[in-house]
């Protein structure tokens, strides 16, 4: 088994050959940190809006090498912190254009892939999120309740049965679907979008690290950039920056991959039309069936590293493994035998209300978009086209949608941060454990525990 070594997908394609570095002092109209989805997904929209634009990519290692290169391939509509967190600042017009804007976005991403000719193994399946307990149940159903409230979620509420025959997860109570999600390969795309931009003329240079960020300047390891507007495109390394440490904490999540399985198998589960794979445990999970008939499924590990620590490896440890093991043949009890292929992790972006923002100061020109905690393969697009709109100063449907410019209070300092989330995800842990040992109800560890993280 590899452990490590970025992610299976980028084992599977093989790491892009190397990229100019940048040294030096030098001047561009659009600098970008980070060449994840985020700031490709920006300089693609920015080069077709404006070809004349001189954009730069700056990035630490290579082209995907965060959570772009890494991710569960999940291509969906969540809007991440949920539609009620904008409740209280937004009405509810607003937050169903919000929505529907998510919706399309699936589709833009799709029909770009297309347009480009992009290769990302997309399949279009939908969402399927599953309860194999009592309480979960009741999450799944109260949640299905909720959305009814809601225009454009599309969410459709399955029975056991129902539920089986789509995907056969052990033990399914029912489950919830939803239309406007598909599976992905984030390599190739991160890689397909990569050689998009540059054959639109935009640079990208590699192994460049930006040491900090400044009123319309960027402060390099040997030299500078000075520009008109810079995007900070960072989200879970984003810590790293002078002046950031606290701003988005940098969470952990792990995934393992299987061997290719037999079509036996893949008989038994009906497992094949492209839906991605939730659950509703405290401690979720989240999987795909991937074009070459593997589970690649995902959680958490060791959730967050003292100080805003990240890894760089994707190193992980053997009881991540273990566990993530565990929920796949409990889900898949047909999984028994099969060997686990590569192990590896990465880090989320988590804001202090987990919820993602993107926004522009044309004051200092410095531009961002992150905190997606997990949402951002179908977010980081919808960010690039408001980046875009936000940068050639024009007001639009997209910027003034809720998440535009959204602030939010910093973490606590350390020590604080570190004991809160262990201490919180063991509560989450432990409440898990009760409910699969039959508890009803949610437990109220869980219950408090995202009350203090202002996890929704």
């Amino acid at each position: 088994m590899l452990n490590g070594q970025v992610s299976h997908w980028w084992e599977q394609i093989g790491v892009p050959e190397p990229r100019p570095k940048l040294r030096g002092h030098s001047t561009v109209d659009v600098a970008i940190v980070g060449a994840g989805f985020t700031g490709l997904w920006t300089a693609y929209y920015l080069a077709k809006a404006n070809p004349d634009l001189d954009i730069a990519i700056l990035e630490a290692r290579h082209v995907g090498y965060g959570a772009s290169g890494r991710n569960g391939g999940w291509l969906t509509n969540t809007i991440t912190a949920g539609a009620n967190h904008y409740l209280k600042t937004h009405s509810v017009q607003q937050i169903n254009d919000f929505q529907l804007a998510m919706n399309r976005t699936v589709d833009e991403v799709i029909n770009v892939c297309a347009a480009e000719s992009i290769d990302a193994d997309i399949l279009r399946g939908g969402e399927f999120e599953v309860a194999y307990t009592p309480a979960q149940e009741r999450r799944l159903r109260a949640h299905a309740e909720a959305n009814k409230s809601w225009e454009h979620t599309g969410t459709m509420l399955l029975e056991s049965a129902e539920a089986l025959n789509k995907i056969n997860v052990a033990g399914t109570r029912a489950a919830l679907w939803h239309p406007h999600a598909a599976r992905i390969h984030p390599a190739k795309l991160v890689r397909g979008l990569a050689e998009t931009v540059e054959r639109l003329g935009v640079k990208i240079y590699e192994d460049t690290r930006v040491k900090a960020i400044r009123p319309r300047q960027l402060e390099l390891d040997g030299g500078t950039v000075n520009t008109t507007y810079i995007v900070r495109a960072t989200e879970g390394f984003t810590a790293q920056l002078a002046g950031h440490k606290r701003l988005w904490l940098p969470m952990n999540s792990s995934m393992i991959v299987t061997e290719p399985l037999p079509e036996s198998v893949w008989d038994e589960l009906n497992w094949s039309a492209g839906e991605v794979l939730g659950d509703y445990a405290h401690v979720y999970m989240y999987a795909q069936r991937t074009a070459d008939d593997r589970i690649a499924i995902g959680g958490r590990g060791v959730p967050y590293k003292y100080g805003s620590r990240t890894d760089m490896d994707g190193q992980t440890p053997q009881s991540t493994i273990t566990g993530l093991q565990e929920i796949l043949q409990r889900m898949f009890p047909q999984t028994q035998q099969a060997k686990i292929a590569h192990a590896w992790s990465g880090v989320l972006g988590v804001p202090r209300d987990w919820a993602a923002t993107v926004g522009l100061d044309q004051q200092t020109g410095i531009g961002w978009a992150g905190g997606y905690v997990g949402t951002g393969v179908a977010t980081t697009n919808l960010s690039g086209r408001t980046l875009r709109d936000l940068i050639l100063g024009q007001e639009t449907g997209l910027t003034r949608l809720p998440w535009v410019n959204h602030e939010v209070r910093k973490w606590e300092p350390e020590p604080l941060r570190w004991l809160a989330t262990k201490g919180l995800y063991a509560a989450y842990g432990q409440a898990d454990r009760s409910e699969l040992k039959g508890r009803e109800k949610s437990s109220t560890l869980a219950l408090i525990a995202d009350k203090i993280t202002g996890k929704p």
